[in-house]
């Protein structure tokens, strides 16, 4: 390991779940206004993921009153409260740019369904 990856893992947050390009997530932002700090929930649709270690982004984006609305996000920010996961998104691409252009139920993402083991 290199020396720069070792100062890189003590910033390194591990209670982060695991989340890819299609899934919905709600990201808790620590928001700091003048004296006073609350949080701000963002929710919306994982378009992208970049980067790797402490430089790790992840892109989401929603559409608030008919405004489609994009925030990227380092990973590792001390100023993210918490990240959810809201469902699994069924998608066969790894950067879901072309959202940006569908507009209505076109842009709607299947939920990936998951397999429950059956009683027999």
């Amino acid at each position: 390991m290199h020396t720069l990856d070792h100062v890189d893992a003590a910033s390194l947050r591990t209670d982060i779940p695991e989340f890819r390009a299609g899934d919905t997530v709600r990201v808790n932002v620590k928001v700091i206004e003048g004296n006073r700090s609350r949080i701000q929930a963002f929710q919306g649709v994982v378009i992208a993921r970049q980067g790797s270690g402490v430089r790790e982004t992840f892109t989401v984006r929603k559409v608030s009153f008919a405004v489609g609305v994009e925030r990227t996000f380092p990973l590792h920010a001390p100023t993210i409260e918490s990240v959810e996961v809201v469902t699994r998104g069924d998608v066969r691409r790894a950067k879901l740019y072309y959202l940006r252009e569908l507009r209505g139920k076109k842009a709607k993402i299947k939920e990936k369904r998951e397999s429950v083991p059956t009683k027999k």
